[in-house]
């Protein structure tokens, strides 16, 4: 293919990036929790681990032009395993290769490791940050944004639903949720993890709060079992929950697929799923009517072919939207807007705000709606002054 290279790859670079941030993730630490030496912590009310800090790992691919892609991936926990995967192993074997056929590279570094069991976990992280960086590269070498690429650009604007009140308190919580609403925004979540005071009280405290015409939804960070979760999310029906997500472990499919058939409302779930291949079990069960693609997990080539797979399954698709200083979350939405059944796109408030300053670029979410990026490959590019941050 030598000569019909448009741009061949020359280098691969990444950097752990680790901003600090004064509240953690999902709001102040609770009895019991603490930031240990790593500046990690775990939540007691889903057992997870999670940094003090935003933590991520970017990705700088170069072209023989001198153009660069750039791409994130998932580098929350122990982002020193994602970012060896990529300098040891992914980022050497495409050196010379055309961004141009960024599915085909997909494709052939998927192969790279399945024999030996590695089609998820940081493999498959360290991929998405190099697929994301690829689709980049690709759309600045023709001048076209990467939603051209996937055919098409849908939608310019996608509704942005509040993910997270960062609040010690119910009533701190529900002011949190008021403010938000007041800007224009349509839909809120709050996480089951940190609802001390209860799960019903804190729904029918956000219902009296907001109003009816809100959309209200949960995460249950995969605390229940099947039984438990239909019991609980019944519970919450009368109140117009909008949608219920992550009822019972990730593993657990037969769990979920009673769950998404014994209630009354659409199951969400999906964020820690990385390929079409998890996926498949789950849309052939109907574990879900509602798919959560993460593309810092997934990168953009899975990410779109989930989407397209929802859609043929009659599913919708509302991405999930975790830590990021923004180049995920570009590409997210470039590919999001490629897809036709996207009501919503997760809004991390107190993450995208603040880290949207760290990147170039007219992304934006304001009055309840995201802006799609413009500009050739994600539209966007990182600050100077983000690399200030490298761990």
């Amino acid at each position: 293919m030598g000569k019909n290279i448009v741009d061949a790859i020359v280098s691969v670079e990444t950097f752990i990036i680790s901003i600090p941030r004064e509240v953690p993730y999902l709001g102040p630490l609770k009895e019991g929790e603490a930031i240990n030496g790593r500046g990690y912590l775990i939540r007691k009310g889903n057992r997870t681990i999670y940094p003090s800090a935003d933590m991520t790992l970017l990705v700088k691919v170069t072209g023989e032009s001198g153009r660069v892609g750039w791409g994130e991936c998932y580098g929350i926990v122990a982002p020193e395993a994602t970012k060896a995967i990529i300098d040891d192993v992914l980022g050497p074997v495409i050196i010379g290769r055309d961004p141009a056929g960024a599915v085909v590279i997909h494709e052939d570094l998927y192969d790279l490791m399945r024999v030996r069991g590695f089609f998820g976990g940081y493999y498959l992280d360290a991929l998405a940050g190099v697929d994301i960086a690829l689709w980049d590269l690709a759309g600045k070498g023709l001048g076209v944004p990467v939603s051209t690429l996937l055919g098409g650009r849908r939608h310019d604007a996608i509704p942005a639903y509040v993910s997270g009140l960062p609040r010690a308190t119910i009533k701190e919580r529900c002011d949190v949720a008021v403010e938000w609403t007041g800007k224009g925004y349509k839909g809120i979540k709050f996480a089951a993890a940190v609802s001390d005071e209860g799960i019903v009280k804190e729904m029918a405290a956000l219902r009296e709060a907001v109003g009816p015409d809100v959309d209200v939804m949960v995460d249950l960070h995969w605390k229940f079992e099947a039984a438990e979760a239909i019991r609980l999310i019944r519970r919450l029906e009368p109140y117009n929950l909008y949608f219920a997500e992550a009822p019972c472990q990730p593993e657990n499919l037969e769990g979920q697929a009673r769950v998404a058939q014994g209630i009354g409302v659409p199951l969400a779930l999906g964020e820690e799923l990385r390929t079409a291949y998890e996926y498949r079990p789950r849309f052939e069960a109907r574990a879900m009517s509602i798919v959560q693609p993460e593309v810092g997990h997934s990168g953009i080539s899975e990410f779109i072919q989930i989407g397209r797979m929802a859609q043929a399954f009659h599913m919708n698709v509302i991405p999930h939207a975790s830590i990021s200083i923004g180049i995920f979350m570009a590409a997210s939405l470039q590919a999001a807007s490629a897809l036709q059944n996207v009501p919503y796109h997760e809004y991390q408030h107190s993450v995208f705000d603040r880290n949207l300053d760290f990147v170039t670029g007219d992304m934006a979410c304001q009055e309840g709606y995201y802006t799609i990026p413009t500009g050739s490959g994600l539209g966007v590019e990182p600050h100077d002054r983000l690399f200030e941050y490298i761990k």
